[in-house]
Order: C-alpha cells, then structure tokens, then sequence
C-alpha cells in the first residue's frame, strides 16, 4: 500500500529518519461504533478490519483513513484484556502514536541505545501481501510509538488484517495530515520529556511557551514544542504552570489518570468547507465571543479568505512571519473532557497560534465551569 506521508525532503540530515506519522491507534470502549462516529462525523472511510473473523480472537480492529490520515480503533473481547484495563483507566484515548520508518529494527535499536525502555522487540509480520517490520518503544504515560516499515508491503493495511468496506456512504471533509500531536503531562516532566525526544529521537527544540505566553486570569500552562529532522512530526509537550484555579492540563491529568495525548491537530487546505461540515454532522467546538473578530483585522491583516464566513463558523486567525494560519478547537470527543481535535489551515505560518492563546483558554475555561471543575 501507499505510505502515508508528504514528500520527503532534504531527509539526509536527519540523525533519526522518519518519514511521517504512520498511524494513530485508539483503545475505545467499543470500537465498531467509534467507527461509524468517525465515518459519519468525520469523513473517514474503513479500509482494513481484524477480529474473530480474521483469526484475532481477544480483540477487534477498525482502520480508517482519510487522505494521508489513519485511524485504528481497537476494542478487546474481554474485560480483563489490558485494552480494557487501559480504557477503564484513561476512557477512549490514544494508545499508540506510530512513525513511519525506512528501517524499523535499526530505529528500534537506536532507540534503545539511547535510553527508550521497550514494549515490544522489533518483529516481522507476513501475510500474501508481503511482510510489514514493528517494534515498539514508551513514551509518557500508557503511550507507545510504534516504528512501522512497510516497504514490502502492498496489502490494507499489515498482516493479519482484511480489507473492507464503508457500509455507508462516506463524504471526506477535506483533512490531509496530521500536522501536530500535543501530549500532556504531570507537573515537572514537561523538561523531562522534552530530554527524552531531543537525546532518545534526535528532534530539536522548536519554541518554548511559558506561562506569561499561555495563560488567563485563572489558569496557566507551560509547553514546548520539539520537532523531528523533517518537521513532518510535531510534539508539542504541556505542563500545569501555577494558576488561581485548575488548569485544562491538571483537569486532563484527572480525567486520563495520567500523562497522554491531549489533542490531534489535522491539516485541511479548505477549512470553511471542512469546519461548516463538521458542524453539520454534529461535531461541537469550543467558541469565542463575537468580541474576538472586532481586532483580527489589525492584528493579523488581509487574508484571502472571507471574514465573515470566519467568524459565522467561529475560526480563529493568526500570524507569525512566515504567513497565517486558520484554526479551530472541537469539544472532547469522549464523555470525559480528554481527547480533542484541532484542524489547522497554514498559510505559510509555521507557528501554533500564539496571538489565540487568550482565547481559546478562556474558552476552555468556560467549558471548565460549566463542568464545575474549575
């Protein structure tokens, strides 16, 4: 099959090559009707299932894609397996975070020398398709990366899954690919993790937000960003700052029960079209006041896109000195206020949105009261 990823450029100078996000794994409470959600909801066609009917009999697994994104939901068949520990502990969260590699037993070991404590040795998995090469790592908290090569490979999706269908009409909403994932831990690991990427994966440290950058009347985070060689993959790391009530990072911690991913952002080039259909299939989002878009204009200038239709869907704009970005926030997308998206329109700009920091906090503030958890 196709790998998923952008093309490839000036990879020579990577010390650790990865070639772009391979695919997001979710340990759900109930997988196939996770799937319909994100098939209605989001656009994302099933391509590959396992489960009983494909000889795996503790668990069943739904792949869905969209462009360059892929989804694998994961439900077990019994609620002692450790896909149910894991959901009884965290709710419906990511379990694995997987990269796409060139070589996956030589990352694996790279890994390791370099101070990764392993989940799994890599191992190879066949089928008539040809063979797909894993191995696995920690990262914080419960969540894993899994280096993936697949260049033997021609099947759905790896060995031990069959193809299939959509049983419904499925409508793409115009996402690409997954432009960042942002992870949030305890108090006082944010530097730890931030070491781990820099020294364990080679990445670099982008920008460092603190909590003078990201902060309101109440509550205060901090966050850094580190990005591998490419700048295909993007992890932001946050962490609670001291604040006069609790932050969105300590309410997470709460609900999750530890560290984990906090949100998804994925890349649309239309996201008008994708945010007006999102809304339309049910998908919530944070809000801002009105009051917002009355100084867009002067702190961002002229953008091509209509402002009126950016403030009817309630998007936010901003700018650094490379161009401007459009973004938007949805609601958790579980009961408990964990897991959300972002989709995230760049127009040149290569920065997370600065200038809508205030904002977006303040409206997840207010999203935090009504809860009463702030």
């Amino acid at each position: 099959m196709e790998p998923i990823t952008k093309e490839i450029k000036n990879q020579t100078s990577d010390t650790f090559p990865i070639n772009g996000t391979d695919y997001i794994e979710f340990y759900c409470g109930n997988a196939k009707q996770s799937a319909i959600y994100y098939q209605n909801a989001f656009g994302f066609k099933l391509v590959a299932y396992c489960g009983p009917e494909t000889g795996v009999r503790d668990r069943a697994s739904y792949v869905l894609q969209q462009d360059k994104i892929r989804l694998v939901l994961t439900s077990a068949m019994g609620p002692d397996h450790e896909i149910s520990q894991h959901v009884l502990k965290h709710g419906d969260g990511v379990k694995v975070l997987a990269l796409w590699v060139d070589d996956a037993e030589k990352a694996y070991q790279t890994a390791i020398e370099r101070g990764a404590v392993s989940f799994e040795a890599p191992k190879t998995l066949k089928d008539e398709f040809g063979e797909v090469k894993v191995a696995t790592i920690h990262t914080y908290g419960d969540t894993l990366h899994t280096f993936v090569e697949r260049s033997n490979y021609n099947g759905p999706f790896m060995p031990g899954y069959m193809a299939k269908e959509s049983a419904i009409d499925v409508k793409p909403i115009g996402l690409l690919y997954v432009d960042h994932c942002v992870g949030n831990v305890e108090l006082g690991q944010m530097n730890k993790w931030v070491k781990f990427y820099q020294d364990v994966m080679g990445f670099k440290l982008l920008i460092t937000f603190d909590d003078k950058d990201i902060s309101t009347e109440y509550t205060a985070l901090m966050s850094k960003v580190v990005s591998n060689g490419n700048g295909y993959i993007k992890f932001p790391i946050n962490e609670p700052a001291k604040g006069l009530k609790k932050s969105q990072i300590e309410e997470y911690i709460e609900y999750y029960h530890g560290a984990g991913v906090q949100h998804i952002a994925v890349a649309t080039d239309d996201i008008l079209y994708t945010v007006d259909q999102l809304r339309k299939r049910g998908v919530e989002f944070l809000r801002v006041p009105d009051t917002y878009y009355e100084t867009v204009a002067e702190r961002v200038g002229e953008i091509k896109e209509d402002m009126n239709e950016i403030k009817r869907l309630n998007i936010l704009v901003d700018r650094d000195d490379d161009g401007y970005l459009l973004q938007i926030f949805t609601k958790p997308v579980q009961d408990r206020p964990t897991v959300f998206y972002e989709i995230i329109q760049r127009a040149g700009a290569k920065s997370f949105g600065k200038g809508n920091f205030k904002a977006l906090f303040e409206a997840i503030e207010r999203e935090q009261a009504v809860r009463g958890t702030l």
